[in-house]
């Protein structure tokens, strides 16, 4: 018996009159998430409708803090550091990171949120907020589940065995396209081939590598780390993973901005020279985060102490579960400095 997923429901809806025009799926999601009435830009923001390991725990933005301590003593502690939250919501792992750091390394810390929302009310005034990163930092550009929401388009293979564009109209319903063609067609071959079984699909990553490889250009000296539910070579879904999100629950992915648009990343297809992945049980590992229950003696000599670390032991479960959070992909880059994750197997 094949353990290959059940093929979906392929059937399309006939689209009412006046429900828009077809296009691909990239033009389409880049409109209904970043336009200017798209879901990112609502005032709730992503945090009223998905839950991220920033929102998880505190000890998530702890983490990302004493990773960048280890940037900052691998560039020799510089008079200004730079932390880049890429994608950064509301800004709550920039805030928790700079919370969270040494009062000495915050006084030389320059924070930037990069978002296309506009600045929220009461935001911490050291974070400078952006719309697109900055050029030339020395320091830790930081991307929690951006990449997945860099829009692709979406292709799947016909009855003739021919992969094809699919394409939308506002409200949901597909069709066919032309052939895969040109770079998407090439970068399919190389990263994503597809069997020429009809509704096989495969999302084209390639406006993501474009927009990893431009981020870590930013960076003039540290690292840049994504991180995302990822797939890998030889792994990938046979039916891709397009999809949408509403309110903390999967949905059917619409483009009318009414809902997060969303597909897991082909991570080792960003992977630029020098790359390396990590699970984030990995790395979270690296960085302190366990999951170790405190001694039941401690419940004796501070009650208050057992609590607190009890609770912590929870949520540092949370971050690196199997099947869960701990099953996200790091995409760690440095530039010009060593892998600050390569002491952590040193002797």
């Amino acid at each position: 018996m094949s353990d290959r997923p059940a093929r979906p429901d392929t059937s399309r809806p006939r689209a009412p009159e006046g429900a828009g025009p077809w296009r691909g799926w990239r033009a389409a999601a880049e409109e209904a998430l970043y336009g200017p009435s798209g879901f990112y830009r609502r005032p709730e923001g992503p945090a009223g409708h998905f839950r991220t390991s920033v929102h998880a725990s505190p000890l998530y933005a702890a983490a990302v803090a004493r990773l960048l301590c280890r940037v900052d003593e691998a560039l020799g502690r510089p008079g200004e550091l730079g932390f880049v939250d890429m994608g950064a919501g509301r800004g709550e792992l920039v805030g928790g990171v700079l919370a969270a750091l040494p009062a000495e390394v915050a006084s030389r810390t320059r924070a930037y949120a990069v978002e296309l929302a506009g600045r929220p009310r009461g935001l911490d005034h050291r974070i400078e907020w952006l719309a697109q990163p900055p050029a030339g930092i020395a320091g830790l550009l930081f991307a929690n589940e951006w990449l997945d929401n860099v829009p692709v388009d979406v292709v799947e293979v016909d009855a003739a065995g021919t992969a094809r564009l699919v394409l939308v109209r506002e409200d949901g319903s597909e069709l066919l396209g032309e052939p895969v063609g040109g770079e998407a067609a090439r970068w399919l071959e190389r990263w994503w081939p597809l069997e020429p079984e009809e509704g096989l699909r495969a999302e084209v990553g390639l406006p993501r590598d474009r927009a990893w490889a431009a981020a870590v250009a930013g960076v003039g000296r540290g690292l840049a780390v994504a991180v995302d539910y990822a797939h890998l070579a030889g792994s990938r879904p046979p039916f891709g993973t397009f999809t949408g999100f509403r309110e903390g629950r999967e949905t059917a992915p619409v483009p009318d901005g009414s809902c997060d648009l969303t597909a897991h990343v082909a991570l080792d297809a960003c992977a630029l020279p020098g790359a390396r992945l990590l699970t984030q049980r990995e790395a979270l590992g690296g960085l302190g985060v366990t999951a170790g229950r405190p001694p039941l003696s401690l419940a004796t000599t501070d009650p208050a102490a057992y609590v607190r670390a009890l609770a912590g032991a929870g949520e540092a479960a949370e971050l690196t579960a199997h099947g869960g959070l701990g099953d996200f992909g790091w995409l760690v880059q440095p530039v010009g400095i060593p892998d600050p994750f390569r002491r952590d197997q040193s002797g």
